[in-house]
């Protein structure tokens, strides 16, 4: 039963790809759809990242001891003023670590 599972997931997975990663089927996404569409990647990062920054032991813990929300928010900081992705990880990080380090 899990093989079937596995093969029609991965079956599933490769068809809904394909039909819009292949230039040459005329399957074309109207404007509203493309949108749509557009708000689905900040969606799924914030809802990976937020529980990340926020939850700690199982408990909401926006203290000032929490590196991972003083990480997070100097990154985005940093994101907001260099518009690079190399300085907002670089950043980011290092005060993640020097938090971890003093708490």
């Amino acid at each position: 039963m899990t093989f079937i599972t596995i093969i029609s997931l991965a079956f599933i997975t490769f068809t809904t790809r394909y039909l819009f990663l292949e230039g040459r089927l005329p399957l074309r996404l109207g404007l509203n759809v493309k949108q749509i569409l557009s708000f689905s990647a900040p969606a799924v990062l914030t809802a990976i990242f937020v529980p990340i920054l926020l939850i700690q032991k199982q408990e909401l813990n926006i203290g000032y001891t929490n590196q991972y929300l003083w990480g997070g928010i100097t990154a985005i900081c940093a994101a907001y003023k260099t518009q690079s992705v190399y300085w907002t990880i670089s950043i980011g990080t290092a005060v993640f670590i020097i938090g971890s380090a003093l708490f």
